[in-house]
C-alpha cells in the first residue's frame, strides 16, 4: 500500500474521486463522502481499516475480496459506487447540513439518469441528513426515485464499532438477495 504524508493527504482534499457507474446497475452503492486516503488514491473506501471491501465479499456481492484499486471490476457484478457529497474530508462530521442536502439533490438527479434497481446509501446518518428523513433506519426505505428503490446500509467505517463485519455482511446480504429479484 502506498504511504502518504499528512501533507499529501491534506492536499488531496481538493481532488474529486470519479464515480464508478453505468446505466442500469443492480445496486448503486453510495458512500457519505471521500476520505482523504480515497481522494489521494482515487479509489473508493481506500482507508485501511474500512470494512467496505471485506463486507462486500462476505455478503456475496463479489466472488472474492477485492482491493480498492480494483473498483472498476464492480461494474461486471452490476454494482457501482458514488458519494452523497463529493468533497473529501478527514471525517464525515466536517460536512455541513447544506452539503448533505445539496448532495441529496445531486444524488437524486444521478439516480434518475442512471436508473439503478437499488440505491444503497452506506450510512444511516448521511441518508437522514441528505433526504431529511430523521426516522430512517438501516434497511429498505419507502422512498423511491422513479423505479429505483432505496436501502440504507450500515457505515463500514472502523469508527462504527457497534456493527461487526459479520452483522454488516448480513445486512448487505439482505440487499443482495432483494437486488436479485
Amino acid at each position: 500500500m502506498t504511504r502518504f504524508t499528512q501533507a499529501e493527504l491534506e492536499a488531496a482534499r481538493d481532488r474529486l474521486v470519479p464515480d464508478v457507474v453505468a446505466d442500469g446497475l443492480h445496486v448503486l452503492l453510495c458512500g457519505i463522502n471521500p476520505g482523504l486516503m480515497t481522494a489521494a488514491t482515487g479509489h473508493h473506501f481506500a482507508r485501511p481499516g474500512n470494512r467496505f471491501w471485506p463486507v462486500l465479499h462476505l455478503s456475496g456481492f463479489t466472488p472474492r475480496l477485492m482491493k480498492p484499486s480494483e473498483q472498476d471490476e464492480l461494474l461486471s457484478h452490476g454494482l457501482g459506487i458514488t458519494n452523497v457529497v463529493a468533497r473529501a474530508t478527514a471525517r464525515a462530521d466536517e460536512l455541513s447540513a447544506e452539503e448533505y442536502r445539496e448532495g441529496g439533490r445531486r444524488l437524486a438527479l444521478k439516480v434518475a439518469r442512471l436508473r439503478p434497481r437499488w440505491l444503497a446509501v452506506v450510512g444511516v446518518t448521511a441518508y437522514r441528513a441528505a433526504f431529511d428523513d430523521k426516522k430512517a433506519q438501516v434497511g429498505p426505505q419507502e422512498r423511491t426515485f422513479g423505479d429505483t428503490r432505496v436501502w440504507v446500509l450500515p457505515n463500514p467505517s472502523g469508527l462504527n464499532a457497534h456493527w461487526t463485519a459479520a452483522t454488516m455482511a448480513e445486512e448487505f446480504g439482505r440487499l443482495r438477495v432483494a437486488a436479485q429479484d
